[in-house]
């Protein structure tokens, strides 16, 4: 599909279109699929989302998909200079942990894999 603007021609498919977005790669991805399918496993999520904007990218995470995201991991590399690519952000808007490794930002997340048995 081609759309017509200012005089240019563009290509809504083409892989021109993300040049200048910020996405988590493949390893970033691996990490937060993992503790998400062993919440899902436990019942405790259920769906997730993936927005990929021009200044920053977010996985949002779903108890139902009906609701507002429980968790959001946020990647913003402009953050950089202040060590602070990643964050993992609550349902309320309070900052669990942020830094520029995702292994450590995601422990808030695994801590919840954790449950006591009687």
């Amino acid at each position: 599909m081609m759309n017509v603007a200012k005089d240019k021609i563009h290509n809504i498919y083409s892989p021109k279109k993300f040049d200048n977005k910020v996405s988590f790669d493949k390893n970033e991805l691996g990490k937060i699929l993992n503790i998400y399918g062993k919440m899902v496993a436990l019942g405790e999520w259920r769906d997730y989302g993936i927005s990929i904007l021009r200044d920053f990218s977010i996985f949002s995470i779903y108890r139902h998909s009906s609701e507002y995201p429980i968790y959001k991991v946020k990647k913003m590399p402009k953050n950089s200079n202040k060590r602070e690519v990643f964050s993992v952000i609550a349902m309320d808007g309070k900052i669990l942990k942020r830094g520029n490794d995702l292994s450590t930002v995601l422990k808030p997340l695994e801590a919840k894999l954790f449950r006591i048995v009687k």
